[in-house]
């Protein structure tokens, strides 16, 4: 208890929750990390793909870059409309489920969970390739660091939404404005300087350029533009007013994120930087910039911090809709309370697990989670922005032509995007994500299943009445008579009910010194002695209690177990676990009531 205040704090109450809200300032750093983080690999993603067609085909990283530029422009004017729409939180899911209906959202909600798992991975194991570009020595133990800032970032999330954004703010815009001086410096040479572009290696062929390789590269890039949805996600977490906050937030948000993208995919292309396997495009940029000296270094701390904290933006949107997904009886219940700390602590917990256990299956590689990534948010934006078209049309208001075209031409574009990273990326690993949201959405029906056949279940109708009383038998299996034998009589007999003691016979010796023994401490209790011919002291027991049930169908059966409990916890390796079977076996008897009367031991 004492480690989780130090590391957590103390709890908050619930009248602190207003309190927790955000400012603009500290909103920006929390929500828009993993979409301006993005420029770091989007531009090198691009050039993998390109350079597959030779040196010559990164000409086409520009024109490649302005289409994922117009799909930001897009998209921001698109959420900011579902921001004033839905300012309790206008994600993906909220949206299909009240436009589109239950398997559409079911499938954005999936599509959406999947992504925020991805976004902690991917950003993490970027965060570090940046910090091994800068000290190659420790690339060994990339998936070692990654572990670390994963828990890291996990801990600080659990501290609450307010103090994780007051400490994640400074490194971000640190961050932020030293890529914005790489930019504006680099650019500046570039156009108006000398510049040093590197010769180029002339690589070789490996494909032919085709059309279909340029929508393999405007795939990969398609990064760029994920998390653009976390802002209308968490609206309710701004402070008043929400949504005009949350809008201008957007917008900072997303002329940050196309001022640095396209400024590096411009100084890519300009010097003729070429992607290498241990060094990111984001570390030559900087060498060809700054040199080697401690700005080099300080633009490589900065983006690693970047990267490494845009997982935190995940953690403001997967445990939010994990817990409306709760309300809704699509996931455990649990999901929907708040931690000590007022945030959903159980979100959090799952949300580090998953991203800790996909850093070791893919061993914190970037370039092989990439491919995974993108096209669960793209499934999310094609059907928020349907959901609304969709509202429009029914819902008519204000202006809502204007709204319609505009959420129509964010459906046709995020949808064409959809097919063309969905078909590029299938067989580079996509199809995994097309199983998972069939599993999940396949386990978010089920979950509501059961809660349902639960709620019919428990419900009171007309044909119920108010039930008469009931008789109570009361037994106490014993296999000796002790102080915790005698503390379970005792219980017992404050109960009232008509009270047996049970004791099954597997030696006729013993039981006759029982027999003696419960005469002078059984309280007056009966104590009835079952036959026992092949040792089965459970087996007796259970069918004992089912002839009283088929006796008495009006009874209710209440079996009071005695157990005795060890100091510690080891020592309950000497003792046999009857008392746990017994309970294991009576559990789902309908009509049998168990109690448990613990005796604790000293020592």
């Amino acid at each position: 208890m004492l480690l989780k205040r130090w590391l957590v704090g103390d709890p908050l109450k619930t009248a602190q929750a207003a309190d927790e809200r955000l400012s603009k300032t500290l909103a920006l750093a929390i929500f828009s990390s993993n979409a301006i983080s993005s420029v770091a690999y989007a531009t090198e993603e691009i050039l993998l793909v390109l350079i597959l067609a030779g040196t010559a085909a990164i000409a086409w990283s520009i024109p490649v870059s302005f289409a994922i530029l117009f799909l930001v422009v897009v998209l921001t004017i698109s959420y900011r409309q579902i921001i004033y729409e839905y300012p309790e939180g206008g994600g993906a899911y909220i949206v299909a489920r009240d436009n589109l209906g239950e398997l559409p959202a079911l499938i954005a909600a999936a599509a959406l969970m999947i992504d925020y798992v991805l976004t902690v991975a991917v950003s993490v194991a970027a965060g570090i390739a940046a910090l091994t570009s800068a000290v190659p020595s420790l690339f060994e133990h990339r998936e070692a660091l990654g572990l670390v800032a994963s828990l890291f970032i996990v801990v600080m999330n659990l501290r609450g939404v307010r103090e994780s954004g007051k400490f994640f703010a400074v490194p971000t815009y640190f961050a932020i404005g030293a890529l914005g001086v790489m930019v504006v410096i680099g650019s500046a040479k570039a156009l108006f300087g000398p510049g040093t572009p590197i010769p180029p290696d002339n690589q070789v062929a490996i494909e032919e350029m085709t059309l279909f390789l340029v929508l393999r590269a405007f795939a990969a890039g398609c990064s760029a533009v994920t998390g653009m949805e976390v802002i209308s996600n968490g609206v309710k977490a701004f402070r008043r007013p929400e949504s005009k906050n949350a809008a201008t937030t957007m917008i900072h948000m997303s002329v940050i994120l196309a001022v640095l993208f396209l400024g590096i995919s411009f100084m890519a292309d300009h010097y003729g930087v070429l992607p290498k396997t241990d060094e990111t495009i984001i570390s030559q940029l900087a060498r060809l910039t700054f040199g080697t000296g401690a700005v080099y270094y300080a633009l490589q701390i900065g983006t690693m911090l970047l990267l490494i904290l845009a997982a935190n933006s995940a953690y403001a949107g997967f445990p939010h809709l994990s817990s409306i997904l709760a309300r809704d009886s699509y996931m455990p219940r649990q999901m929907a309370t708040f931690g000590d700390r007022l945030v959903f602590s159980n979100g959090i917990f799952i949300l580090g697990f998953f991203a800790c256990f996909l850093l070791i299956l893919f061993h914190g590689d970037t370039h092989a989670l990439i491919p995974l990534y993108a096209v669960g948010v793209f499934i999310s934006f094609t059907f928020s922005q349907a959901g609304m078209v969709r509202r429009w049309l029914t819902k008519k208001g204000p202006h809502w032509r204007k709204k319609l075209i505009v959420n129509g031409v964010g459906a046709v574009t995020t949808g064409i995007a959809t097919i063309i990273i969905a078909s590029t990326k299938f067989t580079h690993g996509a199809w995994i994500v097309f199983l998972l949201i069939v599993i999940l959405v396949w386990m978010f029906r089920s979950i509501h299943s059961h809660y349902k056949a639960v709620s019919e279940q428990i419900a009171l109708t007309r044909d119920h009445r108010p039930p008469l009383p009931r008789r109570n038998i009361v037994i106490i299996p014993i296999s000796g008579v002790n102080q915790a034998v005698i503390r379970a009589v005792d219980y017992a007999r404050s109960r009232g009910g008509e009270i047996r003691a049970v004791l099954v016979d597997v030696d006729s010796e013993s039981t006759a010194r029982l027999q003696i023994q419960w005469a002078q401490w059984g309280c007056g209790v009966q104590l009835m002695v079952l036959p026992c011919p092949y040792r089965s002291v459970l087996r007796s027991l259970l069918d004992h209690i089912e002839e009283l049930l088929e006796k008495n169908q009006d009874y209710w059966v209440t079996v009071v177990i005695p157990e005795i409990l060890p100091a510690r916890w080891w020592q309950n390796i000497l003792h046999n676990q009857r008392a746990l079977l017994l309970k294991a076996s009576l559990l789902f008897k309908d009509r049998v009531i168990l109690t448990d009367v613990p005796f604790h031991l000293k020592r």
